[in-house]
């Protein structure tokens, strides 16, 4: 029997806001262990929780983004279960009236486009960190993450293969990123999802039993788990088993998924209505500023760098993925006005140099202003490609001045003609045998010489220039 993978997700985007969802405690990551803690998002008896606005602003944003109804009326409830990691007993979530509902997200896997639909998109608040210590063999809580606020973005169960659901994330991070909503930063935890797996016969229209790995945070680790847990799943059907509803853990080392605990159902978690929070009414003119201040979304932008900047489908995509690199060409086009030759510098020397110092697209602090400048330093000719090579890096490592390095290094180009004529002159005397592979036809013998022209130049040498110099001076022995 042929099988078919079912799979749906539920992404947590922990939120950029400054302070916690329910009380003024910072969300910033890091810190001493439970340091960023109060009465509030500790759970300490009689405290009472204060909604902070921001939270509710990005669910607006975020639901808009992803096409979804905003709900005017909604409303927090309560989801109680025990865990050492969630001091109250409860966290408060949103079940029966989430803030979005009914959205979708278009997707594009080899070429074929599809809609994946959003169920609900719901504010909640995380719970706090088990620190395991295999040294003294025991598990420490620290309770910073208590009460940063999320959004669960729950998919329907639309995905049919492991790369529709990379797909899926690679959007989903970019919109939520370029919205400010989260830095997405998912070696923080910042994105994190739960996936359920389930399958069934091709051709059939029920659904398996599903299995759940929860809070994943790598993409590569949520591909080989998808395929894995569908294959386990499919083998142990046809072999006569059954599969058992339950939360699995992924090992990334041994590549497999191992059980954990029965899977619980909404009625487990005792949901009723949170009654120390007031609904929240949203007004067609909130839902309205919201729409007015959202910002150019990837997509969008794509498709302006192409027609505006004349940029490749491919370059606009690589240009766009990262927010902040999207940032820096932008400013740096601006002030040159050359976004072919910024493109270039940074797909080529900016992301090699990312990839060399294991640097993240958010971590990057260098001014475009300078790049612009090195672009605009080669154009009039002060520089050659292989210097701007070198002032480009010593920018990126150093935040260097260009024009002083340049000075520094001694890297202004030679265009004096007497001076690059007597070279040329030197390297025809000195090298014969590639005069003679010349006259015999073998072009390779040209670039030879003038390769040994820059070498003896140090590479400062206006590449024009010493070609026709080196033309002329041929063009009289030959």
């Amino acid at each position: 029997m042929n099988y078919q993978m079912v799979v749906g997700l539920e992404v947590h985007v922990e939120l950029s806001t400054k302070s916690k969802i329910f009380c003024s405690c910072t969300t910033e990551f890091g810190g001493e262990p439970n340091t960023h803690v109060c009465p509030v998002c500790s759970g300490m008896p009689g405290v009472l929780p204060v909604l902070n606005k921001k939270v509710v602003d990005f669910a607006i944003r975020a639901g808009l983004a992803t096409n979804c109804e905003i709900t005017r009326y909604n409303k927090f409830d309560r989801k109680n279960y025990f865990y050492p990691d969630l001091p109250k007993a409860y966290q408060v979530s949103q079940l029966y009236l989430p803030i979005c509902r009914n959205g979708k997200v278009e997707i594009e896997v080899n070429g074929d486009k599809k809609f994946i639909g959003i169920h609900e998109i719901h504010m909640e608040e995380d719970a706090g960190k088990l620190v395991h210590d295999p040294w003294d063999d025991c598990t420490l809580v620290d309770y910073n993450r208590c009460g940063v606020p999320l959004l669960e973005i729950v998919s329907e169960p639309d995905f049919r293969s492991a790369d529709e659901v990379i797909a899926y994330l690679t959007k989903l991070r970019e919109t939520m990123m370029y919205l400010g909503v989260s830095d997405c930063k998912m070696q923080e935890g910042s994105m994190r999802a739960d996936v359920n797996i389930s399958v069934m016969p091709v051709g059939s229209n029920k659904f398996g039993t599903r299995t759940e790995m929860k809070n994943m945070n790598s993409f590569k680790a949520i591909y080989r788990a998808i395929n894995y847990e569908s294959q386990r799943q499919i083998e142990l059907l046809e072999a006569g088993g059954v599969v058992t509803q339950e939360t699995r853990r992924w090992d990334d080392n041994k590549d497999a998924s191992f059980a954990m605990r029965s899977k619980e159902n909404a009625q487990d978690y005792r949901y009723f209505p949170e009654p120390d929070l007031l609904p929240i009414e949203i007004s067609e003119d909130w839902i309205n500023d919201t729409l007015k201040n959202m910002p150019e979304l990837p997509e969008a932008k794509r498709a302006r760098y192409i027609s505006e900047f004349g940029l490749s489908e491919y370059d606009a995509s690589v240009i766009t993925a990262e927010r902040q690199i999207a940032y820096i060409f932008e400013k740096a086009t601006a002030i040159c006005n050359k976004p072919k030759e910024v493109c270039n510098y940074v797909m080529g020397e900016l992301m090699r140099l990312m990839s060399e110092t294991s640097t993240l697209a958010e971590e990057l602090e260098i001014d475009p202003k300078k790049i612009a400048e090195i672009i605009e330093l080669v154009s009039d000719g002060k520089i050659n490609r292989t210097a701007a090579k070198e002032v480009f890096e010593a920018v990126f490592r150093d935040n260097a001045e260009p024009e002083k390095y340049i000075e520094e290094h001694d890297l202004a180009m030679v265009d004096n003609s007497d001076e690059v004529e007597r070279i040329v002159a030197d390297v025809i005397v000195s090298n014969p045998k590639s005069i003679e592979d010349i006259r015999s036809g073998k072009a390779k013998a040209r670039g030879f010489l003038v390769g040994q022209t820059m070498k003896a130049l140090k590479g400062k040498a206006n590449p024009q220039t010493v070609n026709k110099i080196l033309d002329e001076k041929l063009k009289e022995i030959l």
